[in-house]
C-alpha cells in the first residue's frame, strides 16, 4: 500500500527526515511514535502528498505521488486520502453536514449524492441529528466524529491521522480508538497514526518508533 524509500526533508539548515523507509501493508493499521520533533507530523504530512520530500520516493498502491504535478497531487489526495486531525480542522461557518459535504464537492461529486453521503456517514458515527450543527455547537467527540465522516466522504482508502485522540477526554478517545478499528474493517482502510497515546500505539497492528528523524532511532 505505501512505500517510502530514502526520504529526506530539511527545513532550511535544519535536517528534519534523514533517510526514511517505510512499508505499509494493505489494511494494517500502524502507529508512528516517538518524541515531539523526531519529524513523525512531517513525514505523514510526505505520506499524505501535503509535502514534498526533498529526495526519495513515495509510492502509494503502486503510484509514485513524489513525481506527480500539483494539479494530479491534488486530485490524488482528495479520492484516495483521507485525514483526520487532533484539533478537528472543521470550517466554523458551516454546518457538520456541509463541514463532511465540501470534500465531495471539490471532487466533482454531484450535489445530492455527496449529501445523501455525509448523511449516511453521519448516521454511521450516530451524529444523525446534529446535522445542522456547527462546530461552535458541538462537543470535542462530535467535532472529532464529524472530522472522520469528512475524511470517508471521497471512499478513501488511506486514512492519515495525526494525534486524532489528542485533544478529547478518556471516554471519547476509548470511543475513537474503537471506532478506528470499524473503520477498518467496515471500509477495508489502511490507517497509518501518528501518536502520543500509549493506548492507541499499543492496540495497533504495529507500532514504529522514529527519533531524530529516523525510525528505529
Amino acid at each position: 500500500m505505501i512505500h517510502a524509500t530514502n526520504i529526506h526533508k530539511s527545513f532550511g539548515e535544519l535536517e528534519v527526515l534523514k533517510g526514511v523507509d517505510l512499508v505499509v501493508n494493505k489494511g494494517e493499521i500502524v502507529s508512528i511514535v516517538g518524541p515531539s520533533g523526531a519529524g513523525k507530523t512531517t513525514l505523514l504530512q510526505i505520506l499524505g502528498t501535503l509535502d514534498k520530500p526533498d529526495s526519495g520516493n513515495v509510492m502509494i498502491d503502486g503510484l509514485d505521488v513524489s513525481k506527480l504535478n500539483s494539479d494530479r497531487i491534488s486530485e490524488f489526495r482528495n479520492k484516495h486520502v483521507g485525514f483526520i486531525f487532533q484539533f478537528h480542522q472543521l470550517l466554523p461557518e458551516f454546518t457538520a453536514l456541509e463541514n463532511v459535504t465540501i470534500p465531495a464537492l471539490i471532487g466533482r461529486t454531484d450535489f445530492r449524492k455527496a449529501t445523501q453521503r455525509a448523511k449516511e456517514l453521519l448516521d454511521f458515527l450516530q451524529l444523525s441529528d446534529r446535522l445542522e450543527h456547527k462546530p461552535a455547537e458541538l462537543s470535542g467527540g462530535e467535532k472529532q466524529r464529524v472530522a472522520v465522516a469528512r475524511a470517508l466522504i471521497n471512499n478513501p482508502s488511506l486514512i492519515l491521522a495525526d494525534e486524532p485522540s489528542g485533544s478529547l477526554d478518556t471516554q471519547n478517545k476509548e470511543e475513537l480508538h474503537k471506532l478506528l478499528f470499524q473503520l477498518r474493517d467496515k471500509f477495508g482502510l489502511t490507517e497509518v497514526i501518528v501518536t502520543h497515546d500509549h493506548d492507541l500505539a499499543k492496540i495497533c497492528d504495529r507500532t514504529i518508533e522514529m527519533k531524530d528523524g529516523r525510525i528505529g532511532g
